[in-house]
């Protein structure tokens, strides 16, 4: 039996009191439960104020068994803003809205690089997705083609040093699976139309419902962020980076990424996001599993 738990972001208070909630208490040095264990959809660091707290917990609870910890796109970015490029640079450029990004990690590991270096090496052993008979787990999108694609050169799904090179050369097949894996899928809003996000960034793509067929839906019903100023006509089809969807029959899938606001429920019966923006005053937020054929938003729990 397993539960689920969304982005941390440095939020270790809220993650300890969602364990306790959960049922979990310290066990040998880490939180364990009797019956159950953790899977964590990724995005530990950056943004909340207690990073280095989160990771100890996490990297404990999975050394000792009773979590899997997944990658999510702030470490794969942490991992990029860490290597130099051959010409100069680094794989992740250091704007000033990428170090703004990482800002609060850099800030409490100052005067402890040995430390946050061995825990960059720990991000390499994290996992991109990770699947059983009965469900799937990914820290932004499960698409079909990408998965089997990760995993003809990822067979365990873990990235290696001379892979995220390669995944850092804009376009390749690579890149594109693991952009879509940890970031989900964009398409550009329609001629003229734009959007600030939470950090103040004013964008022209929205992060589309991948779970949705697009051919059948409208740039307002396709948004995962609600915004009012995007229209109800249909989605112009060459825009889209295809047009797999994830159906109503494929397995549970479990993931995080999308900042979503209120109370925590269900897209779909096979379709759950556990994101609810605990970095902006949000929820932390849990799914229960345990022998449900469907899913229920009563198996949600949240701090």
């Amino acid at each position: 039996m397993y539960d689920f738990i969304g982005d941390i972001h440095g939020h270790a208070d809220k993650l300890e009191a969602l364990l306790h909630k959960l049922g979990y208490t310290i066990r040998k040095g880490s939180y364990a439960h009797p019956d159950r264990k953790v899977i964590f959809v990724g995005d530990y660091i950056d943004r909340g104020p207690k990073i280095r707290e989160t990771l100890d917990i996490v990297r404990r609870m999975t050394d000792n068994g009773n979590a899997i910890a997944l990658m999510g796109n702030h470490e794969y970015n942490a991992l990029c803003f860490h290597r130099q490029e051959t010409e100069g640079g680094h794989l992740r450029k250091h704007l000033i809205k990428n170090i703004v990004q990482h800002y609060e990690t850099l800030k409490q590991f100052q005067n402890r690089q040995k430390e946050y270096d061995d825990y960059l090496d720990w991000f390499l052993t994290l996992p991109l997705f990770y699947e059983t008979e009965n469900f799937r787990a990914v820290h932004a999108c499960w698409d079909n083609a990408n998965i089997d694609y990760l995993k003809s050169v990822m067979p365990d799904g873990k990235l290696t040093d001379a892979l995220v090179y390669e995944s850092a050369k804009k376009g390749s097949r690579l890149n594109v699976a693991i952009d879509e894996t940890l970031k989900g899928k964009e398409i550009t809003m329609p001629a003229g139309l734009s959007f600030t996000d939470k950090d103040g960034t004013t964008r022209s793509e929205i992060r589309i419902k991948w779970w949705e067929d697009p051919t059948r839906s409208n740039y307002k019903s396709i948004s995962v962020i609600p915004l009012e100023e995007l229209p109800t006509t249909p989605i112009d089809t060459n825009l889209l980076p295809n047009t797999n969807y994830y159906s109503k029959t494929e397995k549970f899938v479990f993931f995080g990424h999308y900042w979503l606001k209120g109370n925590p429920s269900l897209y779909r019966n096979n379709i759950c996001c556990l994101d609810y923006s605990v970095a902006k005053q949000g929820y932390l937020v849990a799914y229960r599993l345990d022998n449900e054929k469907s899913l229920m938003d009563g198996k949600m729990v949240w701090v």
